[in-house]
């Protein structure tokens, strides 16, 4: 099952939080795996976030006054 909007932009704000504290790289069985580019992963979560509040956007909130 494909992971919601909201899933896929943690996953993205997870990513960009490691690599602010500094994890560009990880070591993994003796292999090197580099992260993506903050800017990309930036780019990313920009597309999540006007995904949501479109999709947001298009709910009905009714109010009483």
């Amino acid at each position: 099952m494909a992971a919601t909007l909201a899933e896929q932009l943690a996953s993205v704000q997870a990513a960009i939080a490691a690599i602010e504290a500094g994890a560009q790289s990880a070591t993994v069985d003796g292999q090197t795996v580099n992260r993506a580019e903050l800017r990309t992963l930036y780019a990313r979560e920009d597309r999540l976030l006007t995904k949501i509040d479109r999709t947001d956007k298009g709910r009905i909130t009714v109010a009483e006054f």
